[in-house]
């Protein structure tokens, strides 16, 4: 029997192995644990974290607020640096509540994906 993690870990790297990012359209990863989420815009093929968001900081009651707020952040820094169209890398989170929150407040930071 699979525990949650490393079912988790076996749906990450399923999608992995179909997603890369390039320097034109990279890859935005999401990170969340109990308390807060990350977000990155990583460019696979030189390696590099072209722009990242978190929550840290902030003083927000409720997690889908945070999402929301990181959401937006990330869009403006994006578009700040010259970026706009990513593919969206849920890193083996369904695509529901937090993660959901932060996919649409980038879209409606003008994120393309």
């Amino acid at each position: 029997m699979t525990t949650k993690i490393e079912r988790r870990r076996k749906i990450r790297y399923r999608v992995r192995n179909k997603i890369s990012g390039t320097s034109s359209c990279p890859r935005m990863s999401v990170f969340r644990s109990n308390k807060q989420i990350y977000v990155q815009i990583i460019d696979d093929l030189s390696g590099k974290t072209l722009v990242s968001a978190s929550s840290l900081g902030l003083n927000l009651a409720a997690n889908k607020d945070q999402a929301t707020k990181v959401g937006e952040t990330i869009a403006t820094k994006a578009i700040e640096a010259g970026i706009s169209t990513v593919v969206f890398d849920r890193s083996g989170y369904l695509y529901h509540g937090r993660i959901k929150e932060l996919a649409d407040a980038a879209r409606k930071g003008g994120l393309k994906f």
